[in-house]
């Protein structure tokens, strides 16, 4: 795992010390398609080579920004065009039915413009939300937007944090992990509730 970690970090600095704003845009492009590729890495070397006087953090953040927007759309892409044959085929196994579906997709399509907003700044879920918002068709234009303007805080941040921190930027890849842990206990305790809420309102039917 050490040896892995090294190689991913190896791998931002050749890139982004390579290639500059064009090298943030394409790895948080990629983190943003569902790659686990961490902007807790990307993003904080961009703050370094901000601290060395290399790049400006402002452009950095928007960078950053920018690259999540292209990956988040191929994302998007993968759940409008891809997503619902594969639920419909596969979704009986978690208990999803095509009227639960259907319903998702009405409510994304209500509130999804501000879940795209305020996913962007949560550790995790920001990397997989353009999913549910493919399949809900939520409207390109406002996905865009909110995609845009919901991941600039959080570029910025992370290379602010680096930028602080200097030859210590790799710090805040610790923290953010344990960020990333809540995060995920806390999804897995959604859905093991909405499983056994599930199973109850099926058992009451039968």
């Amino acid at each position: 795992m050490e040896t892995l970690a090294y190689h991913i970090v190896n791998f931002v600095v050749n890139v982004v010390g390579g290639w500059g704003y064009g090298g943030i845009i394409a790895l948080m492009a990629i983190e943003s398609a569902c790659i686990p590729l961490p902007s807790e890495i990307i993003m904080p070397f961009a703050g370094y080579l901000v601290f060395l006087g290399k790049m400006n953090l402002q452009a950095a953040g928007w960078a950053g920004a920018v690259g999540c927007l292209v990956g988040s759309w191929i994302a998007y892409l993968v759940g409008a065009y891809g997503g619902i044959p594969f639920l419909l085929k596969y979704g009986r196994y978690v208990f999803i039915t095509f009227h639960e579906l259907d319903r998702a997709r009405y409510w994304f399509n209500r509130f999804g413009d501000k879940a795209i907003f305020f996913s962007r700044l949560m550790p995790v879920i920001r990397t997989f939300i353009s999913l549910p918002a493919g399949i809900g068709k939520m409207n390109p234009l406002k996905f865009s937007i909110y995609t845009l303007v919901g991941s600039y805080p959080w570029c910025l941040a992370l290379a602010y944090g680096g930028k602080k921190l200097g030859e210590n930027w790799q710090e805040i890849r610790d923290y953010f992990h344990r960020v990333d842990v809540v995060v995920i206990s806390i999804l897995i305790l959604l859905i093991v509730f909405w499983v056994a809420i599930h199973l109850k309102r099926k058992k009451l039917l039968n």
